[in-house]
Order: C-alpha cells, then structure tokens, then sequence
C-alpha cells in the first residue's frame, strides 16, 4: 500500500521538495510496516480530503487551520503545498490563517510566519522568480 498525492515535486522550492521527498520516504518505511490499524487510518486521511459536500480546496484550507493551531509544522507544510495546487487565492490564504491565528492565538505566530514564507516560495517558484 503506497499514499502519493499527485505533487510537481521538481516544481517546488527546494525546502519544501525536501520536506516532501523526506515524508514519502518514511511514508514507504510506514507501509512496510503497516498493521490493519495503520492502513486504516491513512485510507481515512485521504478520503477525508476529497471532493464531497464540501471542495477539496476547502477541506485544504481546513486543514491548513487545523496544522496552524496544533503547531505542526509538517502538517502546515503539507497543507501549504495542497492548498497552492488547489489554486487558493492569496486572499483566501490569509484569511484562513487569520483564523487559525484567532483561534490558536499568539502562540501560533512563529508557525504563521513559516507557512507565509513557504506560501511566498511556492508563488516565486511558480513565477519562475529567484
């Protein structure tokens, strides 16, 4: 059992192609691994995230909020990158991280930070900006 998203790894800036080459590799070591329960749970993830009621786009930026106020700066990275291939707006980016800024409070300020500045990278890496 293998979980890919379809991600242009060559198209990202070179922090976060690390942060996704990294997670697929351990995310192979997992499914080597992986008991029932595991398996489960990964299934449940990617379908959580897909298009229903709700948009795909949505549920990113869902996620994105929920990364920012549990401080994971992994899942924001993640999420980061889903919500770019997902075409979120810069409008819409800043507001869903000014809820999970209102809702996390300042704690989550430096985990904000970060996710702009990987925001910022990816726009630059698709304008094909230095």
């Amino acid at each position: 059992m293998k979980r890919t998203d379809d991600v242009q790894v060559e198209q990202l800036p070179p922090e976060l192609k690390a942060f996704w080459e990294e997670r697929e590799r351990l995310n192979e070591i997992v499914f080597e691994q992986a008991n029932l329960t595991i398996k489960r749970f990964f299934s449940l993830d990617g379908q959580a995230y897909r298009e229903g009621a709700l948009s795909a786009r949505t549920k990113e930026m869902l996620g994105l909020v929920a990364s920012l106020v549990l401080r994971c700066d992994d899942c924001i990275k993640y999420h980061v990158i889903r919500c770019h291939q997902e075409g979120i707006s810069d409008a819409e980016f800043g507001e869903a991280l000014s809820v999970g800024l209102v809702v996390g409070g300042s704690i989550v300020i430096p985990h904000l930070r970060r996710a702009f500045r990987w925001w910022k990278a990816l726009k630059e890496a698709a304008s094909g900006a230095p």
